[in-house]
């Protein structure tokens, strides 16, 4: 089992001093945004990764908003497999946007395009999204095509999960235990209302403070309400052997500190098990 840290929090301009802060806190590899790696380059990208002696654990597509996002998606599979990537992760439309046949059309097109290049499509269940709740995840992988895998992310699962408000998440890692193939972990510190911004956004309704409310609602690992060590044992009694990547995506002031204090966090929890 890796484990890995995002660069959501590094602009398409810094992303290679991410991944020099990401393997100067001795993680094993890493997760980048296709924009990201477009912006950054292909080569210049593998250079920094065999630089600082990270593996690319995923890249994470564009969010699904039209079919020329879609095509960008399918067409960019060939480079990301080229990096040594091994996950293609794919951000459901938001709520309301698409119809579900479009997004079963969609996610057929981007399996495909996976598949020819040799790499494992993942299907990020996001709030706010067509793939929001528990029942959604189950539907989409029953109806999508074979291959394609679950992203499971901690903090996304926390609002719809058995044991909401309580931070024990481990409920979906046993119900989503034979498709999740790749880990996302973060904490949530909820604010006042949090129930009312995460049910409108369930409802299709964007205003702005409750996407705000919601989505910096998202703290480091031990900084809200997640039972990470649960997490750690239902990963493991759950046989699960792969990587996990923090994924904190609000703290943009020293980024760095943010990336150590959670491998640190992460590691310790390993120690005590």
């Amino acid at each position: 089992m890796g484990l890995g840290y995002t660069t959501i929090m590094y602009d398409a301009d810094a992303v290679a001093d991410g991944i020099a802060d990401v393997g100067a806190c001795r993680y094993d590899g890493v997760e980048i945004g296709l924009e990201k790696v477009r912006a950054v380059g292909p080569d210049r990208l593998a250079d920094r990764l065999d630089e600082h002696d990270l593996d690319l654990y995923c890249v994470m597509s564009e969010w699904l908003t039209d079919a020329d996002a879609v095509d960008r998606i399918v067409e960019a599979a060939p480079t990301v497999a080229d990096l040594g990537a091994e996950f293609y992760g794919i951000l459901p439309p938001q709520r309301g946007r698409q119809d579900e046949a479009t997004l079963e059309r969609w996610l057929a097109d981007i399996c495909g395009a996976a598949a020819d290049a040799g790499l494992r499509p993942v299907l990020h269940h996001h709030g706010a999204t067509m793939v929001e709740r528990p029942a959604e995840i189950e539907s989409w992988l029953d109806r999508a095509p074979d291959d394609l895998e679950l992203l499971f992310d901690t903090a996304h699962y926390y609002p719809y999960g058995e044991a909401y408000p309580d931070g024990d998440v481990t409920g979906g890692i046993e119900r989503f235990a034979d498709d999740t193939a790749y880990v996302h972990v973060k904490d949530v510190d909820p604010p006042a209302g949090f129930d009312d911004h995460t049910a409108a956004l369930t409802a299709g309704e964007f205003h702005l403070d409750d996407v705000i409310n919601y989505f910096r609602a998202f703290t480091d690992l031990g900084a809200g309400v997640i039972d990470f060590a649960a997490v750690r044992e239902a990963l493991s009694a759950a046989g699960y052997d792969g990587h996990v990547t923090v994924e904190i995506e609000n703290e943009t002031e020293l980024p760095l500190v943010h990336a150590k204090q959670n491998f640190d966090y992460w590691t310790r929890l390993a120690d005590d098990a």
